[in-house]
């Protein structure tokens, strides 16, 4: 059984929209090195109908720019829940209606984990399945914006392991709560 990993980035005030006047600073090395060690444990990729038009846009022509990291997400399957597409390219299945039971079955098929990025309706809809949540937290306060998983109920999850980056980033992981 594959695992569902959440990779999302967010401000200390936890703003996960506008990443892009407020991550790409921290972006160094060691940043690369977690995030190609996360990739590399994927055999596939899911992702909002937002955030895969958006790396659609970005990593087929970023090969020569992002290397290795380009490379495989480029290859790997793309699982993209949306209402409106009815075909993704870009190595991509559309996952339409009951996504979560379409979820519920990639995560019952055998190989590595699949890695969410983005962050929206989606999230909401993938509470229950998701197996660890990697918050990237940028010491960043953005005053205003799109909260991390605003609106669901109250969700209890524990604690897994820390990773602080030399930018300043530090990478919590979390899993659901284990009920007694």
């Amino acid at each position: 059984m594959r695992k569902l990993i959440e990779s999302t980035f967010i401000t200390l005030d936890g703003v996960v929209d506008g990443l892009e006047t407020w991550s790409v600073d921290y972006f160094d090395e060691e940043y690369g090195k977690y995030a190609n060690e996360l990739l590399a444990g994927a055999s596939a990729l899911l992702l909002g109908r937002e955030t895969f038009e958006g790396f659609a846009g970005y990593w087929p022509t970023a090969e020569e720019s992002e290397g290795e990291y380009a490379v495989t997400i480029n290859k790997l399957p793309k699982y993209v829940a949306s209402r409106t597409l009815t075909e993704a390219g870009w190595n991509g299945t559309v996952i339409a209606g009951d996504v979560a039971g379409a979820v519920a079955k990639l995560k019952e098929e055998d190989g590595g984990h699949i890695l969410k990025f983005g962050t929206g309706e989606l999230d909401r809809a993938l509470l229950g399945l998701v197996d660890e949540y990697h918050f990237w937290v940028h010491p960043v306060i953005a005053g205003s914006g799109q909260r991390v998983l605003d609106g669901v109920d109250t969700t209890h999850l524990e604690y897994v392991r820390s990773t602080p980056l030399p930018s300043g980033v530090i990478v919590q992981v979390y899993a659901p709560k284990q009920s007694n």
